[in-house]
């Protein structure tokens, strides 16, 4: 492990071990006993993540002497979604055997275990198969509850394992979809140093400086992704793992999600197919944080002179609230779940107090962001060397949508970003619609050729 990773697991609140190396499954018996001695295990995995490591994990546990109850195998056809009636189901086994459960897989597997195990009361492990996602070592699930999708409270494995081949068996697409997710990071890191310097949500240092002060490492070698590099693909679950803990140690996502995450949160809901499959949370991700990049850019470029006498738009009432996510959302369940997000977001009438703030500390605040963002074309290029999605073209949606979905995103969370600021100034049309012209960052750009629609299929 990285010294960063030890130090991120040391510092973990429930965490206590995390092995990435070669032999990590053959070393799963004696981390399962040093965790919960004596438990009873049950391997949950789906029928393809079951045949990468979960036979040979209840191999080495059953050769140990470890107590193991019939391992639950999913069905890998049609993708396994993440739905919290799912992880009930689950959470039902587990209680009718007595048993601790062993996640084997990525993000929908684990995601679905972690919830359960906290339904049944019980703590869990898990064994990675792919540097997918930063989900594995972070509190709460991310999973479908009445149609929405929810960050659901519950604990984060005891122990995180992972072999490097194995990870290198997994199809190409899902490092691409890790390496979205970790992209991804640059825009929480940004939308948080804004939400900081205006009073919104104060920046908690250590988990802002684990994730953001080791980014540009971690995103510095995308191609060797691309080629099954075990090591590389190593470094990426590392960098993952730490946002994980970032997470774990903040008690929520802002560590490492932002306005980025808002987009990808978006075309999940709403149910993006790529490739006849849903779209992955990383390929959507990254192409969030390609057009946050490029929407940052877009106010660092705005001349002093934007900046004198700036005045805040009027406070939104609940009638305008409720219009406005009606017409972005129509009347189903998420834009029920929406309208409750924007209500709190509006809540105690302080635009003008942010706006007030912004002006003061923009001068600052600027050169921060200037020192810390990379550009949205060299992220494009990062993911497209990384085989991830980079463009809206890669998932199948027009620049038309994206231009549309910028305003949609900022609906569905009250999480403070750069989106609520540009409304707050009444800026975030004109901002939007700059980055469409002939001479925008979306505009500049020829159709992008799409990576493969079934490589980025979740």
């Amino acid at each position: 492990m990285t010294s960063t990773l030890d130090k991120a697991v040391r510092d973990a609140a429930d965490t206590r071990e995390v092995l990435v190396a070669a032999g990590a499954i053959q070393a799963l018996p004696r981390v399962a006993e040093r965790c919960v001695p004596g438990a009873r295990w049950m391997l949950v995995a789906d029928e393809t993540t079951w045949a990468a490591a979960g036979a040979a994990a209840q191999a080495a546990l059953q050769a140990q002497g470890a107590v193991t109850a019939a391992p639950l195998v999913l069905p890998a056809q049609p993708r396994l979604k993440p739905r919290a009636e799912t992880a009930q189901r689950i959470a039902q086994q587990l209680r009718e055997h007595g048993a601790t459960p062993v996640a084997v897989g990525s993000g929908v597997i684990n995601d679905l275990v972690k919830y359960a195990a906290a339904q049944a009361g019980t703590p869990y492990l898990c064994l990675a198969t792919a540097a997918s996602m930063d989900g594995y070592a972070a509190s709460g699930a991310a999973l479908l509850e009445d149609g929405f999708k929810r960050t659901l409270a519950c604990a984060p494995p005891l122990a995180v394992l992972a072999d490097p081949q194995v990870l290198a068996s997994a199809p190409p697409r899902m490092a691409g979809w890790g390496y979205g997710d970790l992209a991804g990071k640059a825009v929480a890191g940004a939308d948080w140093m804004l939400a900081d310097a205006l009073c919104v949500e104060a920046i908690n240092p250590e988990p802002f400086n684990l994730v953001q002060d080791n980014l540009a490492g971690w995103l510095a070698a995308p191609q060797r992704l691309a080629e099954r590099d075990p090591a590389a693909l190593a470094g990426l679950l590392s960098g993952l793992l730490v946002s994980g803990f970032a997470m774990q140690a903040h008690g929520n996502s802002r560590p490492a999600s932002g306005s980025d995450h808002q987009f990808s949160h978006l075309w999940e809901m709403e149910g993006l197919q790529a490739g006849g499959e849903p779209a992955a949370h990383g390929a959507c991700v990254g192409v969030g944080c390609v057009a946050m990049l490029a929407l940052y850019e877009w106010l660092l470029d705005q001349p002093d002179a934007a900046f004198a006498g700036l005045a805040a738009m009027p406070e939104p009432g609940a009638v305008a609230i409720a219009a406005e996510v009606r017409a972005a959302l129509g009347s189903g369940e998420v834009a029920v779940a929406a309208l409750k997000e924007m209500t709190e977001k509006h809540r105690g009438a302080l635009r003008a107090v942010r706006v007030q703030r912004f002006a003061k500390v923009w001068p600052e605040l600027r050169h921060q962001l200037a020192s810390r963002l990379m550009g949205a074309a060299d992220m494009q290029a990062g993911l497209r060397a990384a085989g991830a999605a980079a463009h809206p073209a890669d998932l199948g949606l027009e620049l038309a949508t994206l231009a549309t979905d910028y305003r949609r995103a900022r609906l569905i969370r009250r999480r403070y970003t750069l989106l609520d600021l540009l409304d707050d100034l009444g800026w975030l049309d004109r901002a939007i619609a700059a980055l469409f012209t002939p001479s925008g960052f979306w505009g500049r750009q020829a159709r992008a050729s799409p990576v493969a629609a079934a490589s980025l299929a979740n």
